[in-house]
C-alpha cells in the first residue's frame, strides 16, 4: 500500500514538472520588467528600421511569444512586436495578463509592407498557424488572454476579415465553429522588453522547444512560399 502512494506521489510530481504554458515562464524577469504603454508606437526594437510609411495589423492566437516568431518569419513584414490588446484596462502588465486579471488578450502588432504582402496574406498566416476554434484556449495556454482574435485598425480590415472568415466557414476547412473574435483595436500597449523577440533570444526556455518552435515549424511546412 505504502509502495503505491509512493508512486502515485512520484508520478503527480513528474506530471506537474512536464506541464508548462507561456503564463508560468519568467516570473523573476517579471519583477523587473519595466511596463511601456502606447497607442502607435512599438518598443526601441524600431531603431532597427524604420517603420514610417508601413501599415499595420494586430492579431492575437495564443502566446505572443509563438505568434510574434511566425509573423516576423513572413516575406514584407518588417516588425512584429508583442503585447496587449482588447481590454479595457489602462497599462496592462505580464502578471495581469498572463494571469487573467484583465480583459487584455496577448497580442501582436504586425508592421508590414503592403507593396510585398497584402493583408489578405497575413489573414492566411493567421488562421493557418494556429486553431480558430478552440474557444480561448490555443495548445497549453488557457483563458480569454489567449483567446483567438483580430483587432482590425480601419473599415477595410474589418471587410476583408469577415469575408475571409466567411470563405473558411463556407469550405468546411475546419470542422467546428471559428471562435476568433473581430473588434476594433481601440489602443495595443507594447509588452515588456524581455518579452520582444522571445522566441529566439532564448530557444533553451522549455516552453519555446517543446510548444513554439513546433508550431513555428509547422507553419513554416505549410507555407514556404510565404517565408522570407
Amino acid at each position: 500500500m505504502q509502495t503505491t502512494r509512493t508512486l502515485t506521489n512520484m508520478l503527480m510530481l513528474l506530471l506537474m514538472a512536464v506541464s508548462i504554458s507561456c503564463t508560468q515562464q519568467n516570473n523573476s524577469n517579471n519583477q523587473e520588467a519595466e511596463v511601456k504603454s502606447s497607442e502607435d508606437d512599438g518598443p526601441e526594437r524600431q531603431d532597427k528600421q524604420s517603420l514610417e510609411g508601413l501599415e499595420k495589423a494586430v492579431f492575437a492566437s495564443g502566446c505572443f511569444w509563438c505568434v510574434e516568431a511566425i509573423f516576423q518569419e513572413v516575406k514584407g513584414v518588417k516588425e512584429a512586436i508583442s503585447g496587449y490588446a482588447g481590454g479595457t484596462e489602462k497599462d496592462p502588465t505580464y502578471e495581469e495578463v498572463s494571469s487573467g486579471q484583465t480583459s487584455h488578450a496577448e497580442a501582436v502588432q504586425v508592421y508590414y509592407d503592403p507593396q510585398v504582402v497584402d493583408y489578405s496574406t497575413l489573414l492566411k498566416v493567421f488562421f493557418g498557424s494556429h486553431d480558430p476554434t478552440t474557444l480561448n484556449r490555443q495548445g497549453p495556454d488557457i483563458g480569454p488572454q489567449y483567446r483567438s482574435a483580430i483587432f482590425y485598425v480601419n473599415e477595410e480590415q474589418k471587410r476583408q476579415t469577415e469575408a475571409f472568415i466567411g470563405e473558411l466557414e463556407a469550405s468546411g476547412e475546419f470542422k467546428e465553429p471559428i471562435t476568433t473574435e473581430v473588434s476594433r483595436l481601440t489602443r495595443f500597449y507594447p509588452a515588456e522588453d524581455y518579452h520582444q523577440e522571445y522566441e529566439a533570444k532564448n530557444p533553451d526556455d522549455p516552453y519555446v522547444r517543446k510548444v513554439s518552435v513546433p508550431r513555428i515549424e509547422r507553419f513554416k511546412k505549410r507555407f514556404p512560399e510565404l517565408l522570407k
